[in-house]
């Protein structure tokens, strides 16, 4: 392995106990562990050891790990450990098991982003996601798989193979953050990171059963993490809870002076305001969306009525609305996005296009492809659009409208776009999914909840009241003994 300790499996010799492991603390919520270890009833090291121990037994099935970080994550659980005893607890992330996506920098490791061009390429030093995530206490404890580049809408990677969903081992698990939707619903960590450039921790959110946030774009920063779009790109987490996405979203979020994008704000106790409820809230209603295309499946429309009712009967006023700047926006976004990642990975395919895979090589064409007036009239176009669409939802404080128009589809396939994520993307406006239901395969479906920018606070309110109305979903998957 060149100049890493990252491993792609590890044998838990060094656990605590010998005897077979209790994995049902994995499947429990962040937020309730948390208080376990802050009261010292639950030993960070235990956590760390049994999450190790899970990804061990069930990697071989699902394909979530790229590698496992042992050594650094079970230092960090000791000095969590010995923290904590002595009295300082840092906050609800301390001493919990999480995973990143494998395009963020952990100093001294690979991140290959899904490809073998960049496969040794080490780390000199933690992105700003995960030397938040060590300020706040945290246990890294690997980095999960994703497609070539984070350039897929499903798991499938040439390289890597494809990762299967914990709902159905036969299902894809969407993509791009698709190792992270299958680690977080299989109980493998307690939470985990995605990106997002056209709908990245939204699909797999959506395929795999949880909560996954693209805050507002400037909101997280991006420095250390391999670019896809550079305008396009949102870092956010996925959960098995909306409290534990807010929890993560805190420790996440802030200004980064060494990148450009974030912006000066204060970051909310969003956790603190989760249970304010939506009474009062103005909500519009997606009922068309301009594309002469069925909405979604039967079992996705039905999964949003119940939302939409579930929200005003917590007293949020629910208001159809057709927007047709919806499928334009999608437009514009697939075309930056074609734009932009042409041109960040254009001397590869100039100097080695060999090296790639199938996939993410014909979409870098189909950008490279593009004329040269071509930015300028997605830009042009982007700004106008910005200004309608602000205009059609004038008067309302948040959109529902559906996360993946369908259930998880077979493994490596990927039927039709993002065609309600990539907007959000192109808008910058924060966008999250949560579950509304089972569809009859017994497969997750979900909602959407958009709001302006910075209203992350808001958006989660609402996603709660959705949550608490569904449920949160747990996926069938046993971590084989």
């Amino acid at each position: 392995m060149p100049a890493s300790a990252c491993r792609t499996n590890w044998r838990a010799h060094g656990m605590r106990s010998r005897a077979m492991p209790d994995f049902s603390i994995l499947r429990r919520p962040l937020f309730e562990v948390a208080h376990l270890v802050e009261r010292r009833e639950v030993s960070p090291v235990e956590l760390a050891e049994l999450s190790l121990a899970a990804i061990d037994a069930a990697n071989s099935v699902l394909n979530a790990f790229r590698c496992v970080l042992p050594e650094r994550a079970l230092a960090a659980a000791r000095r969590a450990e010995a923290e904590i005893a002595g009295g300082s607890y840092r906050g609800a992330l301390h001493g919990i098991p999480l995973a990143v996506k494998d395009l963020m920098d952990v100093a001294g490791e690979t991140t290959p982003a899904g490809s073998v061009v960049l496969a040794d390429r080490v780390a000199t030093e933690d992105c700003d996601v995960v030397r938040r995530f060590d300020a706040a206490g945290a246990v890294i404890i690997g980095k999960t798989h994703l497609p070539e580049f984070a350039y897929h809408g499903s798991s499938i990677n040439p390289h890597y193979g494809p990762v299967r969903n914990p709902w159905d081992l036969e299902r894809d698990t969407g993509g791009s953050s698709s190792g992270t939707g299958s680690a977080v619903a299989a109980g493998l960590v307690y939470g985990a990171t995605g990106s997002d450039t056209g709908g990245s921790i939204r699909n797999p959110s959506s395929q795999c059963g949880l909560a996954g946030i693209k805050p507002t774009f400037g909101r997280v920063s991006g420095r250390g993490a391999v670019t896809l779009g550079w305008s396009l790109d949102h870092m956010g987490p996925m959960t098995r809870t909306v409290r534990d996405a807010a929890l993560m979203l805190e420790a996440m979020a802030g200004y980064d002076p060494g990148d450009p994008r974030t912006a000066r704000k204060h970051v909310p106790s969003y956790a603190d305001t989760l249970d304010a409820g939506v009474a009062g809230v103005r909500i519009a209603l997606l009922e068309d969306d301009g594309a002469s295309l069925p909405l979604a499946t039967p079992a996705v429309v039905h999964g949003l009525a119940h939302a939409a009712q579930a929200l005003a009967d917590a007293g949020a006023l629910v208001t159809p609305l057709r927007i047709p700047e919806v499928s334009e926006l999608e437009l514009v976004g697939v075309g930056l996005l074609r734009m932009e990642a042409s041109a960040t990975y254009e001397h590869f395919l100039r100097e080695q296009p060999e090296a790639l895979g199938a996939p993410a090589r014909d979409r870098l064409y189909l950008g490279w492809a593009m004329g040269p007036e071509v930015p300028l009239l997605a830009g042009q176009a982007r700004t106008v659009l910005r200004e309608r669409f602000s205009a059609r939802l004038d008067g309302f404080d948040l959109l529902l409208l559906p996360g993946m128009p369908y259930e998880a589809p077979p493994l490596a396939t990927m039927p039709a776009g993002t065609r309600f994520l990539t907007p959000f993307n192109a808008l910058g406006w924060p966008a999250m999914v949560t579950p509304s239901g089972l569809g009859e395969r017994g497969l997750p479906t979900a909602v959407q909840i958009v709001g302006r920018p910075w209203a992350e606070a808001l958006v989660f309110r609402a996603a709660r009241a959705v949550e608490a109305a569904v449920g949160p979903l747990n996926a069938p998957f046993a971590i084989p003994q």
